[in-house]
């Protein structure tokens, strides 16, 4: 795992010094990614340059050193990632007559892309990566993202100059960069917690997507993008060829499969662990790698005080069943207040899912340990686990007998118990309601649940369980909202239900520009590699042939995949209800960080900073403050981009958290 970046002045012969000099300094602000070593390639007539740092997973010698030139003298690689299938590829590239000089996978990428080219040798990889790839003899300039998204690449411009790197911050390094904000990405940014691909917090950024290539020519200054990759296509496949099967080959064959995703990456020249929740996902990666290991696995789980937070109890079980060398942190309030600080500078544009802050920390005490950890991220996307998903049959049901005026007033009435009494309720009558009602943190889940009552279709039900805002009119100033209605990203697309739609939405959004980045950020802010076993592509590919009901049904997810696990674990041990990654933010609001969000929330500096509404924001940050309503949600992006900003935008320190 590495860090790149780059960029190409198409003005003429450069100055070599200040061509190196400027590449240099893009790729310094990197050395989270690639503490190892770092490098540099460049051409001076071609106005070319390429910097690197180095995390050293595969093939420790200098050989693995990068930037790498293929060995025809064609091509130059920086590349970030790991191709899990090199091993296969070299050997069939030996066959076809192709020399290799050291172990490393960039060797296998670069040679596989000189002798295939790059959309095949792209169709053939298997695993997590970006890249960027000069043809020194057409002079163009290819960037590659894997097909889920797992790394991060950004492009953008500095005038005529293209700019190019692994973190935005890369690019921003650039002299001639403007930091001029996109209000448009801010407005998304309210409603979604993050900016969402292709967008950036920078007008003159880009995300490159997922499962897509970027080619750039310098003597037109024209780019192009086309995707190599399409979550639609495999969707679709998936509904024309399903699985013909039992439900019993299906387990057999997922089974088969998580062996095979599991195991190749396992790859590696360091120490590897797993990051391990009570969960199914981490369970069951934790589960096969075990299995195929001869010494305990190292385990690492993280957890809090409240027990309504705190999984380290289940995942201890899970590992002592596993038979792993388990690892636990246990969240003060001191060691929230430690990270918050820093989250403005680790997340290089606003970003505020409030689980980053465990993350952050599971995965710096991870690095004391090992190099590289795979975690379970993925498998609610591909396997059907979020609570949704789980209310999607029963909320359409509810929409279709109940007129809407029943339902809102419905709303109102769950809105006028306060989270904790909901919580109590729970307590009280949980263990007899339905499964898809035994949930953690209830009371929140009941006020989630109370506002998209009135929703009239499955993708307005979808929109206010994503949203933290009701729309960007309520909390931007100005009312700068999205300029235009939101695409509908499932136009022309085989879905056979609610449920699937709500998957397909959150695996081309909420997985790339949230889950994955929060894991990309928070792992690499410490030179951790995180691997995502269950989106190997491959995987992906089968869930979407099976059928429905062996993914959610009677108000239980990923059914099938609790079918391979429990032939490792008993079911007992992940049968709790599902938490996610929850923080206790809300006490941590009202408390020791009470006096930190209270100088970002200031009416004043909300006035004068002209981006959030101050008389919104300051309401729900009264009513968060009385204990009526939670509103953590809400406001954790205000706060995370008034840190953001004093941070990044001015260069300035924020407010230090107490």
């Amino acid at each position: 795992m590495c860090g790149f970046a780059g960029l190409i002045d198409p003005t003429g012969p450069s100055d070599a010094a200040a061509l190196e000099a400027t590449a240099q300094r893009m790729a310094s602000t990197l050395v989270h990614r690639g503490p190892d070593s770092r490098g540099l390639w460049s051409d001076r007539d071609a106005g070319v340059a390429l910097g690197h740092r180095r995390l050293a997973v595969i093939d420790l010698s200098p050989e693995g050193h990068q930037p790498m030139v293929s060995h025809s003298g064609r091509y130059v690689i920086a590349y970030n990632g790991e191709v899990y299938n090199f091993g296969g590829l070299r050997r069939e590239l030996e066959a076809n007559g192709c020399g290799f000089h050291g172990n490393s996978d960039t060797e296998v990428v670069v040679e596989a892309i000189d002798h295939w080219g790059v959309e095949k040798a792209l169709g053939r990889f298997v695993g997590m990566f970006a890249f960027a790839l000069w043809d020194r003899r057409d002079r163009r300039l290819t960037l590659a993202r894997d097909r889920l998204g797992i790394k991060p690449l950004y492009w953008g411009q500095a005038g005529r100059i293209f700019l190019f790197g692994s973190e935005l911050r890369a690019l921003a390094a650039h002299p001639g960069f403007r930091r001029e904000l996109d209000r448009e990405a801010i407005a998304h940014f309210a409603l979604k917690s993050c900016v969402p691909a292709p967008r950036t917090i920078y007008r003159d950024a880009r995300k490159l997507e997922p499962g897509t290539l970027l080619t750039y020519a310098p003597e037109t200054g024209d780019h192009k993008i086309t995707r190599y990759w399409s979550l639609q296509t495999t969707v679709e496949n998936g509904v024309e060829n399903p699985f013909r099967g039992s439900r019993e080959d299906a387990v057999s064959e997922l089974d088969h499969l998580l062996h095979e995703v599991i195991g190749c990456r396992r790859a590696a020249d360091v120490p590897l662990g797993v990051f391990l929740s009570g969960g199914i996902d981490s369970a069951t990666v934790a589960a096969f790698m075990q299995e195929q290991s001869a010494q305990p696995v190292k385990t690492f789980s993280v957890g809090f005080p409240d027990a309504a937070f705190d999984e380290t109890k289940a995942a201890a079980a899970i590992a002592g069943h596993l038979g792993t060398d388990h690892h636990a942190l246990h969240v003060s309030d001191s060691d929230a207040q430690a990270v918050v600080p820093r989250l403005g500078s680790l997340y290089d544009e606003p970003f505020a899912d409030s689980s980053q802050i465990p993350t952050t920390l599971i995965s710096e005490m991870t690095r004391r340990h090992v190099t590289v950890a795979l975690s379970g991220d993925g498998g609610d996307e591909v396997f059907g686990g979020y609570n949704r998903y789980l209310w999607c049959d029963t909320l359409d049901r509810t929409r279709r007998v109940v007129p809407g005026v029943l339902r809102r007033a419905a709303g109102r009435g769950m809105l006028a118990l306060s989270p904790r009494a909901w919580d109590r309720v729970f307590a009280a009558f949980g263990p007899a309601l339905p499964a898809a009602f035994q949930q953690r943190n209830s009371g929140d889940k009941m006020h989630k649940l109370a506002t998209i009552l009135s929703a009239q279709t499955t993708d307005e039900m979808y929109r206010g369980l994503t949203t933290v805002w009701p729309s960007a009119d309520a909390i931007i100033v100005g009312g700068t909202g999205p300029g235009r209605p939101p695409k509908d990203l499932c136009a022309g697309v085989a879905l056979p239900d609610g449920i699937a739609r709500m998957m397909y939405l959150d695996t081309l959004g909420y997985l790339p520009d949230d889950i994955l980045t929060k894991v990309d950020r928070a792992s690499m802010s410490v030179g951790l590699e995180a691997r995502v076993p269950l989106l190997d592509h491959r995987l992906v590919s089968f869930a979407w042939s099976l059928p429905a009901a062996w993914k959610v049904t009677d108000g239980v997810g990923k059914q099938i995949l609790r079918d391979v696990l429990a032939k490792r674990a008993p079911p007992a041990l992940t049968s709790g209800p599902k938490s996610g990654f929850a923080t206790p933010l809300g006490d941590w609001l009202r408390g020791p960080l009470r006096d930190w969000a209270e100088s970002l929330l200031d009416e004043t500096r909300l006035r004068d900073g002209g981006v959030f509404q101050a008389g919104p924001v300051r309401q729900a940050w009264r009513q968060h403050l009385s204990g009526r309503r939670n509103q953590a949600h809400k406001l954790w992006p205000v706060l995370m981009f008034g840190q953001w900003l004093d941070q990044q935008g001015s260069g300035q320190a924020g407010p230090d958290a107490p």
